[in-house]
């Protein structure tokens, strides 16, 4: 596997860039020189599985004993790197000290690039970069890391220097800025926080159920409908997750809101921007309602996760089962990946069973499928189902990529995105949920026809 040091001076940029690559916050990073002290490794996957072993060293300064012992820490990393990235600060005049420094470096006959970092707008590219040309540096790219900026043209030279594995299918749209295809190798630090919403409307038993999950009488219980007016945030701890509820006011039809109650609805839409999964609660004795779908639909406007909560199950009357879940299927189809279940939060039945639920359904709202199996699955999908040309024109898939989580998002790097149906990106939405277990969790497949700006746009 090849070694990639990023080297330089103190306070250049060298752990900002570390940690785009790793797409993680890994090293830390600050105004203060000398914050990276030993050297940071990683393992860095680009596009078509061009693994490398990413070196994030300490800044090179030879001001005092420690700095010096920093510094020769990087240099020697750098020697026995394969390819070394030399970071200069763009906003300071080209400096002596790291003129001397590349060209030792350079002496290794060893690949060299040299990073000007730090170019933030495009007056700062004409005015300050330029003036780094006299390094002589044969690969020289001015980048903003903390702006996202000129990046593409670094990552492509870069990856020519990486080999692919052997047997990979290579992408063939030259456009695609290798950024989006980066993919950390190792596995995913797993997050252990959460935060659920507990919806729906007037007087479904909301606040029945969350202190059925918290095991005590947290908030006002009662069947006057609007009860609890505050959302009142909890957490509970619940093997080895923290899970923090946040009980809102009922939700009232529209034309009927007014004065306090109008305030605790924006408030819940607030909250609902800043959590994870939603549990919609529906009232068994009841049925689904128009109101219920208006519910519902705010889970689909922030993409949460979902989980369906049928409480009162002990008074619903003569329906059964498959009745009442045929019924909200039916008329909840945008939340057809929701999981479903039906309580009693009065009696405790089945309230047990809705931890682990969320637990699970969390794992799938905050997963990342890794670039070699999710293109598995695409060919896999394109050989059951080829993609429909469009009037005689070949609608061709190139490649995709996990760009995002928290909800699932996938970039399909399409010839002619704009010709890709509908129904084939929904098959290819139910094909991946079946193939990695996407339960409780919306995804969004995003046809592009290259990547790039994917994320800011997202």
């Amino acid at each position: 596997m090849k070694k990639v040091a990023i080297v330089g001076k103190p306070n250049v940029g060298k752990s900002s860039l570390f940690n785009r690559l790793v797409k993680r916050r890994d090293a830390i990073t600050s105004d203060i020189s000398g914050t990276t002290r030993d050297v940071k490794k990683n393992i860095v996957t680009l596009l078509n599985d061009r693994e490398f072993e990413l070196l994030d060293t300490g800044g090179i300064d030879y001001s005092d004993e420690l700095f010096s012992k920093v510094g020769q820490k990087a240099l020697d990393a750098a020697k026995e790197a394969d390819i070394i990235l030399y970071m200069v600060d763009g906003k300071k005049i080209p400096d002596e000290e790291d003129k001397r420094l590349f060209w030792e470096l350079q002496s290794l006959n060893k690949p060299i690039a040299l990073l000007v970092n730090k170019i933030d707008n495009d007056k700062e590219m004409q005015e300050k970069f330029w003036e780094f040309s006299e390094f002589g540096a044969e690969n020289i790219f001015a980048i903003s890391v903390s702006h996202n900026r000129g990046l593409s043209p670094f990552y492509k030279w870069l990856e020519e220097l990486i080999p692919p594995k052997k047997n990979q299918i290579l992408i063939e749209d030259d456009d695609i800025p290798i950024e989006f295809l980066f993919d950390d190798t190792q596995e995913q630090e797993e997050e252990k926080e959460f935060k659920v919403a507990i919806i729906g409307r007037v007087n479904t038993g909301k606040s029945s159920l969350l202190n059925a999950l918290l095991k005590e009488d947290r908030v006002i219980v009662s069947d006057i409908a609007g009860t609890t007016i505050d959302p009142i945030d909890d957490s509970i701890e619940y093997n080895d997750y923290k899970i923090t509820f946040v009980d809102t006011a009922g939700i009232r039809r529209r034309s009927k809101i007014v004065g306090i109650e109008k305030f605790a609805l924006n408030r819940t839409e607030n909250m609902l921007k800043n959590a994870d999964i939603a549990i919609l609660v529906i009232d068994a004795s009841e049925g689904v309602t128009e109101l219920d779908e208006r519910v519902a639909g705010l889970i689909d406007k922030y993409k949460l996760g979902s989980l369906i909560v049928v409480n009162k199950w002990d008074i619903r009357g003569e329906k059964e089962y498959k009745e009442m879940v045929q019924e909200i299927r039916d008329e909840l189809k945008f939340l057809h990946y929701a999981p479903l279940i039906t309580i009693s939060a009065k009696t405790g039945l089945r309230v047990h069973k809705i931890l682990d639920m969320l637990i699970e359904i969390f794992k799938n709202y905050s997963k990342r499928v890794p670039t070699s199996k999710l293109n598995d699955a695409i060919k896999m999908a394109i050989s059951r189902h080829h993609v429909p040309s469009h009037h005689g024109q070949v609608v061709k898939i190139k490649y995709a990529t996990q760009f995002a989580t928290k909800h699932p998002r996938i970039a399909l790097v399409v010839n002619k995105p704009n010709l890709l149906h509908f129904s084939y990106i929904r098959y290819l939405t139910n094909f991946l949920r079946e193939q990695f277990d996407f339960m409780g969790t919306p995804i969004e497949i995003i046809p592009k026809k290259n990547a790039d700006r994917l994320e800011k746009e997202s």
